[in-house]
C-alpha cells in the first residue's frame, strides 16, 4: 500500500516547502522530454569540465562544471529519472508532491538497477553532487531567447538523521524549471526499464533521443549523423562518434527499437529508427527531414 505524502512542513529554512516522502513499489519510469531532447549531461564517465554550448534556432543551452565534481553524467541522470517517476505517479494518485522530496539510497539505487553496497551509496552521494554543482542556463520554456533560465538539477541535497545520529536516508531540493517539467503532463514519457542496463553513454543517450522522437510512429525517424553529433554535446570527434554509432548499429541494444544507417551515395549518411515489429526501418521520407538540418528547431 503507498504511503500518502506527510503533510507537516519541512524545519527551517525551507519551512515553506511541504515534505514529500518518496512512494514505495516498482514505479514505471518517467522521463523528461526536454533532458531526452537536448545536450544537458557529459556521456563521458571520466571527469568533464569543458562546458556544454548547444544553439537550434530558439533553443540555447550552456552547461558548466566545476573542477571539484565534474559535469553531471548521463548516469547521474538516471537519479532525475527516478524523481520524474515519483512525482508522476503521486500527482497521478492525487498525491500532493513538492521539490523538497525524501527518500533512502536504497529505494533510489535498486530503482535505477544499482547495487546496494557502500561502494553503490558512496557513487550515489558522488552522483548528487554533480547534480547540484553542475549549472544549466537554457532559453527552454521561456517566453523569450534572451530570457535565460539558470538553475542545477539539484538545488540542495543532505542527508538525514534522527535525535540519536541514526541515519534516515537523503532529502533533496529539486529546481523550479525540473519540478515544472515533470508535472507538466505532456513533457514526461514512460521509458523501457531495460534503459537502466544499457552501458554506454552514447547508447544510453541515443535511446532517450529515438524515445522522444520516434514514438509509435509507423515509419520510425531520421537523422543526419553531423546533426546527431551536435545535438549529443558530446566531446568526441565525428569520425569517432560515427565509429561509435555504426558499432551501436550492428549491436541493437536499444529497447523497443531498430537502428539502420542510410548510407546514400547522394545524400550524407543518416540514422534511421523506428519501433521493433516493423518489417524494416524504410528510409525516412523527405518530410521527416524537414526539421532535422543543422540548425533546425528540434
Amino acid at each position: 500500500m503507498r504511503s500518502a505524502v506527510v503533510n507537516h512542513k519541512a524545519p527551517s529554512p525551507h519551512s515553506q516547502l511541504d515534505f514529500f516522502q518518496a512512494l514505495p513499489g516498482d514505479l514505471a519510469p518517467r522521463d523528461a522530454q526536454d533532458l531526452m531532447a537536448y545536450p544537458f549531461f557529459s556521456l563521458a564517465k571520466s571527469r568533464r569540465l569543458k562546458p556544454i554550448d548547444f544553439k537550434a534556432g530558439p533553443i540555447v543551452i550552456r552547461v558548466e562544471a566545476v573542477a571539484e565534481h565534474g559535469m553531471a553524467t548521463i548516469w547521474d541522470a538516471d537519479i532525475l529519472i527516478w524523481v520524474a517517476s515519483q512525482i508522476v505517479e503521486a500527482r497521478d494518485a492525487g498525491l500532493r508532491t513538492s521539490r523538497l522530496m525524501a527518500a533512502t539510497p536504497y529505494e533510489i539505487l535498486t530503482f535505477i538497477g544499482r547495487g546496494v553496497s557502500r561502494r553503490d551509496y558512496d557513487r550515489l552521494k558522488s552522483a548528487l553532487d554533480r547534480l547540484q554543482s553542475t549549472t544549466v542556463a537554457t532559453s527552454i520554456r521561456q517566453p523569450t531567447e534572451r530570457r535565460m533560465h539558470r538553475f542545477s538539477w539539484i538545488n540542495e541535497w543532505k542527508e538525514r538523521a534522527d535525535h540519536r545520529g541514526r541515519p534516515l536516508g537523503l532529502e533533496l531540493i529539486l529546481p523550479d524549471w525540473f519540478y515544472a517539467t515533470v508535472l507538466e503532463d505532456a513533457l514526461v514519457l514512460t521509458i523501457d526499464r531495460a534503459y537502466f542496463s544499457l552501458t554506454g553513454g552514447l547508447e544510453r543517450w541515443l535511446y532517450r533521443l529515438v524515445r522522444k522522437h520516434g514514438g509509435r510512429q509507423e515509419h520510425g525517424w531520421s537523422f543526419s549523423l553531423t546533426h546527431l553529433h551536435a545535438k549529443s554535446g558530446s566531446l568526441s570527434p565525428l569520425k569517432h562518434f560515427t565509429y561509435d554509432l555504426r558499432d551501436i548499429v550492428r549491436r541493437q541494444p536499444l529497447p523497443g527499437y531498430r537502428l539502420e544507417l542510410d548510407r546514400s551515395l547522394d545524400a550524407p549518411p543518416r540514422l534511421s529508427f523506428a519501433p521493433t515489429g516493423e518489417a524494416s526501418v524504410p528510409r525516412a521520407r523527405h518530410q521527416r527531414h524537414a526539421n532535422t538540418c543543422s540548425g533546425g528547431k528540434l
